[in-house]
C-alpha cells in the first residue's frame, strides 16, 4: 500500500507566514521535518518567526502585491516542494451600500491576485511530487449580513483551486476553508468585541468553541502529504456550515 509521503527535508514555502495560521503551518511543517521559507512583508515579523521555529526556517521580505517582486523571489529561490499560501489583511465586513470598492479591490488584490502570482511563478519550480495549498473560508458557504466581499473572494478561490488543480498536474493544488479563527484577522475589532464576538460564535458551534491557528494548521500539512488529493476544498470550521 502507498503511504504519505511525510515532509521530512522538503521545502515548504508560506506567503503569510510570520503570523496567524500561516505562522502555525511554518511551525507544524517544521516540526515534521521540513526545511520552511517564510515569506512576509514584514522584515520583524519574519525575524521573531525564525527565532520561535529555529531549525532550517528561512524568511524572505516580498510585496506579494507586485508581480515582479513576486517572480524576482521565486525565480531567487529555485526549486522547492509545497507552497503554501495564507496571506490576508484585516477583513473589510461591511453591507453592500457602505462598501467602498477600491478597498474591496485591494482585498481581491492580495487574497487573490497575490494568490494567483504566487501559483504562477513558484509553481515551475515546485518539484516532483510537490503541491499548493491555498487559503479561502466558510464565507462562500455561510454568508453573513455585511459578508460580501469577503464571500466573493472565498468562491473566487475555490473555483480558481479546481481550474488550477486541472491545468497544472501532476502538481496537486488543494485549498483550506476555515472557519471563525482568533487570529490578527479580526484586529480592526476592538479586543472587547473580539472576544464578545469568538465566545458568542464558539457557543453556538457543534465543537463549543472558535478555532485555534494549530487547528487549522494541521489541514495544510495533511494536505502536503496527502498523495491522493487535488481539486479539493477541506472545510475545518468546528461544524459551522451545519447549524
Amino acid at each position: 500500500m502507498q503511504r504519505r509521503s511525510g515532509l521530512e527535508n522538503k521545502r515548504v514555502v508560506v506567503v503569510g507566514g510570520s503570523s496567524g495560521i500561516g505562522l502555525a503551518v511554518a511551525e507544524l511543517s517544521a516540526t515534521h521535518g521540513a526545511e520552511v521559507v517564510i515569506v512576509s512583508s514584514q522584515e520583524a515579523r519574519i525575524q521573531q518567526a525564525i527565532s520561535a521555529i529555529g531549525g532550517k526556517t528561512q524568511g524572505e521580505v516580498v510585496d506579494v502585491s507586485d508581480e515582479r517582486s513576486v517572480e524576482t523571489f521565486f525565480t531567487r529561490l529555485g526549486a522547492f516542494d509545497h507552497l503554501v499560501f495564507t496571506a490576508g489583511d484585516s477583513l473589510q465586513l461591511h453591507e453592500l451600500a457602505s462598501t467602498n470598492l477600491q478597498q474591496a479591490r485591494h482585498a481581491f488584490e492580495l487574497r487573490y491576485w497575490a494568490a494567483l502570482a504566487s501559483v504562477k511563478y513558484g509553481s515551475p519550480h515546485i518539484r516532483k511530487g510537490g503541491s499548493i495549498v491555498l487559503t479561502t473560508g466558510i464565507a462562500s458557504q455561510r454568508p453573513h449580513k455585511g459578508w460580501v466581499i469577503a464571500s466573493s473572494v472565498c468562491g473566487t478561490i475555490e473555483a480558481v483551486t479546481r481550474a488550477l488543480a486541472v491545468e497544472l498536474a501532476p502538481i496537486r493544488v488543494n485549498a483550506v476553508s476555515p472557519g471563525v479563527v482568533r487570529t490578527n484577522l479580526w484586529q480592526t475589532m476592538g479586543a472587547a468585541e473580539q472576544e464578545q464576538f469568538f465566545e458568542s460564535v464558539g457557543s453556538r458551534l457543534p465543537v463549543g468553541r472558535v478555532g485555534e491557528a494549530h487547528d487549522i494548521a494541521q489541514a495544510y500539512v495533511f494536505l502536503m502529504q496527502e498523495g491522493f488529493a487535488t481539486g479539493q476544498v477541506f472545510v475545518i470550521d468546528g461544524g459551522t456550515v451545519l447549524v
